[in-house]
């Protein structure tokens, strides 16, 4: 059963005064949010290594001053991690000791384990002159603060460590009420290449009973919503081969098969007229959604017209019949054509049949679709599908991203929407996002559900110029983590 949390406005207590009191600082202090943006932590380009390497030192300085006892930089193969660790403070339950097996306290309980995730590198700022101020040069408008990682993620990260000092504040313990660890990552914006191997090689230090990951954004700003679910991404390439080399296409047109025909036609048979992908068992794994979350989809405030029109720019709402836009986005598989070239494309003619023709595609994965199935099925239904006289590869050039999904009615869940119900003094409701991370690797490798409680909004340009937070929901996600903790100590112990 999915709980609806009592909604308060939000008070004057003591969580609230003390974000109100030491917000300004912790953004724009001789050591807030403003310096550590400065530091253009790169992580895709190699030319800014040092850089990401002064970012995660710059967040070691953070962390020390907000009190944490342990605190470690974790090299990878590429981007330093950083890993800070601190014990709970609750006379009747045992902090939990890394690398230790939990300890039974009294009476018959223990702590919370919680991991938070993060990121401290960013997106390259190109191009720099679309940008109204510099990418690296924190500038503040109105209620809005513009630079490169702004929001995504190192807004985000000042704000858990602005919360857990506001929680530290308001119940003057010195220590948290749940066995708290931070891992921020280095190299989230490059795919996280590094991060699974990190995991499983830190795995008994770690050992969360759930992980909050705080990327994400809320659905507006006067609609406040956790995210239940992130979908998988596999990528490949098709390669269609035919002639050894370019044909007249006078003397061979008609003659022989032409590869760029072939591929457009395979390419337009991934779908059927319903908008379905067409690959054998594509569907199988899929978890269907719940009439619940339909009905919690339909609630949100979309305005489909102006999403059409204004976001995406585009002519029409397309997609999967059967299912609202929404629930495309967020909750169904896709199979997308990305680029596909071949012959000849110069000034003028050239009149050739093409020795060969290639496209890129990408899947979007939902829980429990797995990536390496999904690619070998395109390659058992291109085989099958190949003209005579016409060879088809296929490459996937990684392993891709698996999907992670949240049950509704996971305790962990309703500790968030009750802190967040708390923070923002409104009903939350619920979302899932398109997009892709390391997610699934923390919650397959930790054997932990993961929790998204981020504070963005879809508008504040995330990899694109003019990045920026609003800092009135950085304020209030401040106070919205500062109350998830007792929340998160309050439902374990229930």
């Amino acid at each position: 059963m999915v709980e609806t949390p009592a909604v308060a406005p939000p008070g004057s207590d003591a969580v609230t005064r003390f974000v109100d009191a030491h917000f300004d600082e912790a953004i724009l202090g001789a050591d807030g949010l403003a310096g550590w943006l400065r530091i253009p932590s790169v992580s895709a380009d190699p030319a800014h290594a040092a850089d990401v390497a002064a970012s995660a030192e710059w967040l070691v300085s953070a962390l020390k001053r907000t009190g944490f006892p342990t605190i470690e930089i974790w090299p990878t193969a590429g981007a330093p991690s950083v890993y800070a660790h601190w014990p709970v403070h609750e006379p009747n339950r045992p902090a939990h000791v890394p690398g230790s097996a939990p300890v039974p306290g009294a009476p018959g309980d223990r702590a919370v384990r919680v991991l938070v995730y993060g990121h401290h590198d960013v997106q390259p700022a190109d191009p720099a002159e679309a940008w109204h101020t510099p990418a690296f040069e924190p500038t503040v408008r109105g209620d809005e603060l513009f630079a490169r990682g702004a929001i995504d993620d190192k807004g985000q990260v000042i704000a858990h460590l602005l919360g857990l000092r506001a929680h530290l504040a308001a119940t003057g313990a010195p220590g948290p009420a749940v066995d708290l660890t931070l891992l921020i990552e280095g190299e989230e914006e490059s795919g996280s290449p590094h991060f699974a191997d990190l995991l499983r090689a830190r795995a008994d230090t770690l050992r969360p009973d759930v992980v909050i990951v705080s990327d994400t954004s809320v659905f507006a700003r006067d609609t406040p919503s956790l995210c239940t679910g992130m979908r998988g991404l596999i990528d490949a390439e098709i390669a269609v081969f035919g002639a050894e080399t370019d044909l007249h296409s006078g003397s061979f047109g008609g003659g022989v098969p032409n590869p760029l025909t072939a591929l457009a036609r395979l390419l337009a048979g991934l779908h059927d007229d319903d908008g379905r992908v067409t690959l054998p068992g594509f569907y199988d794994r899929v978890v269907p959604l719940s009439a619940r979350e339909r009905e919690l989809f339909a609630r949100l405030p979309f305005d489909e017209a102006h999403w059409v029109g204004v976001t995406a720019r585009a002519g029409a709402a397309a997609g999967e019949r059967g299912f609202s836009t929404l629930e495309r986005l967020w909750a169904r598989p896709t199979a997308e054509v990305n680029g596909m070239w071949g012959g000849y494309t110069g000034p003028g003619a050239k009149t050739i049949v093409p020795a060969s023709a290639h496209a890129k595609l990408s899947f979007r994965l939902v829980s429990d679709q797995r990536p390496g199935e999904v690619v070998e099925a395109l390659r058992s239904w291109l085989a099958t599908r190949a003209p005579a006289g016409l060879r088809v590869e296929v490459k996937a050039p990684g392993p891709g991203v698996s999907p992670c999904l949240t049950p509704l009615d996971a305790p962990e869940l309703q500790a968030a929407s009750r802190a967040m119900a708390r923070a923002f003094g409104r009903e939350v409701l619920y979302t899932r996002e398109g997009g892709s991370g390391p997610e699934a690797d923390l919650a397959a490798i930790l054997g932990a559900p993961v929790i998204f409680m981020g504070f963005g909004l879809p508008d504040d340009r995330i990899h694109a110029p003019n990045e920026r937070v609003v800092l009135p929901m950085l304020r209030t996600g401040a106070r919205a983590i500062a109350y998830l903790w007792d929340e998160l100590a309050a439902s374990a112990a229930s």
